[in-house]
């Protein structure tokens, strides 16, 4: 299991500002809580098997046939069922940097890596860089070969065109990898989902564990879904707000960031590793960051931040300057 993912906020006391998470911290799921607090009875009986009800919503809302779908315990859960449905494949390319979930599930299951492996893994928008590969070469990517596995994670975190379900589920040589968990800003529930065409998802559910979605995340996935919930209500000012974060750590002597397409981006910093810089600003400022020193091809130097609030960011570059001025 990979250690040092984002988000390690339960390591840390008195947090006030957390970047280190990519997803949107600014929602109100106030109405979710009020309905979840209707729906407790959920946890004294056991849940669908395959979370079928689910499924079926997902599928109307994607224009797409259930049997195209298949709901997951989170991202992370989709991509080890993946790599183990198809381990006798025993070759994969990962595209680097990326999140590092994909190598180690291949690790899992006896994968050797290769430039023309048999499965092909793609984060579109990629984490940790932000960057979106249009869509014409995704295809061209998955014609090269056995099959593509493209995780849209942050697909509702740009505004950059991407593949939708429908796109690929006359294929048999690609999948796509959906967050509910990124989608609707609720990291705690795990939920996510996989779309494909049939052939595929009747192979990965041949590895499905049954009970995979507890009860009370099955009733919160579709009221979500139900409710067509928004969580970013105004994506272009969100991104451009990313964008003036951006400029202003730009300007500090010894910070550069890098181009992104999302709410989130990679820096690196010259006088200290990010580590020292991470520990810093949790100590000191009570603002969590992302030390993506052990992303595979980056380095101790590399942090990733995720826009918050505009006060929240001039909160940050300036614990930032204080930080290089000592």
């Amino acid at each position: 299991m990979i250690e040092g993912h984002g988000d390690d906020l339960y390591r840390y006391d008195k947090i006030k500002m957390n970047f280190s998470s990519n997803i949107y911290n600014g929602t109100d799921l106030s109405a979710l809580d009020a309905y979840l607090c209707t729906r407790m009875a959920a946890i004294r009986s056991y849940p669908e098997p395959s979370a079928a009800s689910l499924e079926q919503m997902i599928a109307h809302h994607s224009g797409i046939s259930p049997d195209e779908v298949l709901v997951t315990s989170g991202a992370v859960d989709a991509i080890y069922l993946i790599a183990q449905a198809y381990r006798h494949e025993g070759t994969c390319r990962i595209l680097k940097p990326t999140f590092r979930e994909y190598e180690d599930a291949c690790r899992v299951f006896g994968y050797r890596e290769s430039e023309d492996g048999a499965l092909c893994w793609l984060c579109n928008p990629n984490n940790p860089t932000g960057d979106v590969m249009a869509v014409k070469d995704v295809l061209a990517l998955a014609d090269r070969h056995r099959l593509l596995i493209v995780d849209q994670s942050y697909e509702d975190h740009t505004m950059a065109p991407l593949l939708a379900p429908a796109d690929i589920v006359g294929r048999n040589d690609t999948i796509l990898l959906h967050s509910m968990t990124k989608r609707y800003a609720v990291p705690g529930l795990r939920l996510g989902y996989i779309t494909a065409s049939a052939a595929v998802i009747r192979r990965l559910r041949e590895q499905y564990r049954p009970w995979a979605i507890n009860g009370l995340s099955l009733e919160a996935g579709k009221w979500l879904v139900s409710h067509e919930a928004i969580v970013i209500q105004d994506l272009p000012s969100y991104l451009a707000e990313t964008q003036r974060l951006r400029t202003m750590l730009n300007e500090i002597d010894g910070i550069e960031t890098f181009d992104t397409q999302t709410n989130f981006f990679l820096c690196t910093i010259r006088q200290a590793t990010a580590a020292q810089l991470k520990e810093y600003l949790a100590r000191e400022h009570g603002i969590l960051i992302r030390d993506a020193s052990n992303f595979t091809g980056l380095t101790p130097h590399h942090f990733r931040i995720a826009t918050q609030s505009p006060t929240e960011n001039d909160a940050l570059v300036d614990a930032i300057q204080r930080f290089i001025a000592r």
